[in-house]
């Protein structure tokens, strides 16, 4: 773990190597995903079959290639009862945060009587990968699905790898809630090149969505184009910013809380006091050494992980805008968080006040929690119903708007050399 003072000479070299840090799995997987892509682009089914023998020990034919409607049904209802709420007060307000965002179609004439405006409308088919093995997030569904649901997607069909045939119940409890159409049960850059250019069983889709190992952002990434994406993500980060009047156990947990999803995941805490920047650390090593997770989240820590002194909350602000992170806690008084965050220019999501951790955000707060990692926040958004759907817009002249615009419009044509542009206006004239 780093430990840098923003008073120290360095500082600013030691922060640049902070910010400029490459998480991402060292392997080389670009040419493998290609020819994985390849290889279901041009064999379909077969290479599905061979693919999920070889690395999930499964078979598709004898066992089966999708999980029914009825079985989701059957998890969900198989749920212990705290279980089952917890989903249903998560998917209640995922789904009601998501309704809020739907755009709303405009529709007017200007000055010069021109109709102008445009129309949303969701993609006909939207595909979610959903992690298999110790990466089996019932909550990923629920925040991939709804979205795509409540945007208007009419057939949504979920890829999930199921090692050694075990399927992961919560998972489908949470696909029933979420109203997932179709489940397959396929994993790898192979799935994701399944919902891209379809195969004999699995038919296309238009936008994929969700989370996945190197692999599968890659395959994500190469099939930009012939199909939407959400993002292309890395490890998941998490920046928090406090004062001494947090309990240093509750910051510990909540640098934690990101450390273990990965031992490539990042942590750091932005703090005035140097003395509470120690009780933080010692804090986090009590906690790693009775954590299940605490061998994934102590190499995350030990590798990624980095504590940052600064001299006043403020300074650390530029600081936090410069790291851009998927998570941004500012665990301070509430008038004080409401100052730090008009400061932020560069974040996925902001979690504001003492009383209200990241992992809030993760489950039941209602927002997103797909969102831009490695630095992505500086230019991109969380997932959200706008990534399942597109707009259109439209234009309607009558003679006299016409007659009011067509003859710039001709001029603009000839002066491009557009002579045939120019004529299909000037023939209205």
């Amino acid at each position: 773990m780093r430990r840098l003072d923003a008073s120290d000479s360095r500082f600013a070299e030691a922060f640049d190597a902070l910010v400029n840090d490459r998480r991402e799995a060292d392997a080389d997987v670009s040419s493998v995903v290609t020819q994985t892509l390849r290889s279901v682009r041009d064999r379909g089914d077969v290479t599905l079959v061979e693919m999920t023998q070889r690395f999930d020990g499964f078979d598709l034919n004898s066992e089966g290639w999708q999980i029914s409607a009825a079985q989701c049904k059957a998890a969900f209802d198989g749920l212990v009862p705290d279980l089952r709420d917890a989903l249903k007060l998560a998917a209640t307000r995922i789904r009601s945060y998501h309704k809020a965002q739907l755009p709303k179609d405009r529709d007017y004439r200007d000055k010069d009587g021109v109709r102008l405006g445009a129309r949303w409308s969701a993609v006909d088919a939207a595909g979610v990968y959903v992690p298999g093995g110790r990466a089996a997030y019932p909550s990923s569904v629920l925040m991939n699905a709804i979205p795509a649901k409540v945007a208007g997607v009419e057939r949504l069909v979920m890829v999930t790898p199921t090692p050694g045939g075990e399927v992961n119940h919560t998972v489908m409890a949470a696909a029933h809630l979420a109203g997932v159409d179709e489940i397959w049960r396929v994993g790898g850059a192979q799935a994701v090149a399944a919902l891209a250019y379809g195969t004999d069983r699995i038919r296309p889709v238009d936008v994929i969505t969700g989370p996945g190992n190197a692999w599968v952002a890659e395959a994500k990434r190469q099939l930009y184009g012939v199909v939407g994406i959400d993002m292309v993500a890395g490890p998941s980060e998490i920046v928090v910013v406090a004062d001494t009047k947090n309990k240093p156990e509750w910051i510990a947990a909540d640098l934690l809380s990101q450390a273990e999803h990965d031992p490539t995941s990042q942590s750091i805490l932005f703090t005035d006091n140097a003395a509470f920047a120690d009780k933080v650390s010692i804090a986090v090593d009590a906690q790693l050494s009775g954590l299940a997770t605490g061998a994934v989240a102590g190499q995350s820590w030990t590798d990624n992980g980095a504590i940052v002194v600064v001299k006043e909350l403020e300074d650390a602000m530029p600081l936090v805008n410069r790291l851009a992170a998927e998570h941004l806690e500012l665990a301070v008084d509430d008038d004080r968080a409401e100052a730090l965050f008009a400061m932020v220019r560069h974040a996925g999501s902001v979690f504001l006040g003492r009383m209200t951790p990241e992992a809030i955000g993760d489950y039941v707060a209602g927002p997103n929690h797909v969102l831009p990692t490695g630095r992505r926040a500086r230019f991109s958004s969380g997932l959200s119903v706008l990534d399942f759907m597109k707009r259109t817009s439209f234009i309607a002249l009558d003679n006299q708007a016409f007659s009011a615009i067509g003859p710039a419009a001709a001029t603009l044509a000839d002066a491009e050399g557009l002579p045939a542009h120019a004529a299909s206006v000037r023939t209205r004239l």
